[in-house]
C-alpha cells in the first residue's frame, strides 16, 4: 500500500456535484493498493498513520498525532499512486490492484483505521470520479509505502 498523507485544515470530496465527505482539521489520505498488500500491511499502516506526530503542540513543534488533537480523517482511493512512467508519455497502472481485489482491501483499511482512531472515518467512493478539495496545513505531506516501511 502507498499512502499520501496530507495534514489539512479542511478537506472535502465531491461526486457528481454532491459533497460525500467533509472535515476540518485532520488528515486527507490518498490510498493506493497493489496485489501484494495484506492484512499485515493494513494493520501496520493504520497504526503508523494514527500515531504519526505531524500536528503542532503548544510550542509549534510537530509532536501531536491525529489521536492527540481529535482530528478527522478522509480516505480516498487513488490507484494512480501505482503509476509507472518508465515508458512513453502515457502512465501504466499495471501495478495497481483491480477493483475485485482492491475494494475489499480498501474497506478493510478504512475499518482498521476507524478502530485505531476510535471514531468514524469519511471516504470518497471507490472508482468514482471525485473532486477532492483541501487546504494543506503547513504544507505537510508525507508519503508511506508499506513495501519499504520508511
Amino acid at each position: 500500500m502507498k499512502v499520501v498523507i496530507q495534514r489539512v485544515s479542511s478537506a472535502s470530496v465531491e461526486i457528481n456535484k454532491k459533497t460525500v465527505a467533509k472535515i476540518n482539521q485532520g488528515l486527507l489520505l490518498l490510498l493506493g493498493i497493489t496485489d501484494q498488500d495484506t492484512q499485515d500491511d493494513i494493520n501496520w499502516l493504520s497504526k503508523k498513520i494514527v500515531n504519526l506526530r505531524i500536528f503542532g503542540d503548544e510550542n509549534g513543534l510537530m509532536n501531536k498525532s491525529i489521536l492527540n488533537i481529535g482530528g478527522d480523517v478522509i480516505v480516498v482511493s487513488q490507484f494512480t499512486l501505482y503509476s509507472s512512467t518508465k515508458k512513453g508519455a502515457r502512465p501504466s497502472f499495471i501495478k495497481a490492484s483491480k477493483p475485485e481485489v482492491a475494494i475489499a482491501l480498501y474497506e478493510k483499511f478504512v475499518m482498521q483505521l476507524e478502530t485505531d482512531i476510535g471514531k468514524p472515518v469519511q471516504t470518497g467512493e471507490f472508482g468514482a470520479n471525485m473532486k477532492v478539495e483541501l487546504i494543506n496545513d503547513g504544507p505537510v505531506t508525507i508519503v508511506i509505502d508499506t513495501q519499504n516501511k520508511e
